[in-house]
């Protein structure tokens, strides 16, 4: 049986897990920077999800209570794992223009310098 907390702690991972959807969604993202700090929230929540769900449902009256919070954490995970290769696919994106801007910068740095070495 759950300890009386495990019902609430589903609860909040929920809670956090709904809202870091809302936030990663490409629209909420368009001139935003997605931080490595927001995976290791989700990661955190997914192990405080698991601590909760090891243990066999309780038999007292919040049951469904519980069952009802398990599905939702069912329910955000599936739309998780259909979130992150559009996340992902946006990360490499990002990882291209970089490396290309950086290059651009190398490109130019060493143009100037050959210019001053041959004025």
């Amino acid at each position: 049986m759950p300890s009386p907390d495990a019902l609430e702690t589903l609860r909040q991972v929920n809670e956090s897990l709904g809202s870091a959807l809302l936030r990663l969604r490409p629209e909420q993202q368009a001139g935003s920077v997605i931080r490595p700090r927001e995976f290791s929230d989700i990661l955190n929540q997914l192990a405080r999800a698991k601590k909760c769900l090891r243990h066999p449902q309780p038999r007292s009256e919040p049951v469904g209570a519980f069952e009802n919070e398990a599905n939702q954490y069912r329910s955000n995970l599936e739309k998780l794992r259909d979130f992150l290769p559009d996340v992902h696919a946006r990360l490499l994106a990002k990882k291209s223009r970089l490396e290309t801007a950086r290059n651009h910068v190398a490109a130019a740095t060493a143009w100037s310098r050959a210019r001053k070495e041959i004025l």
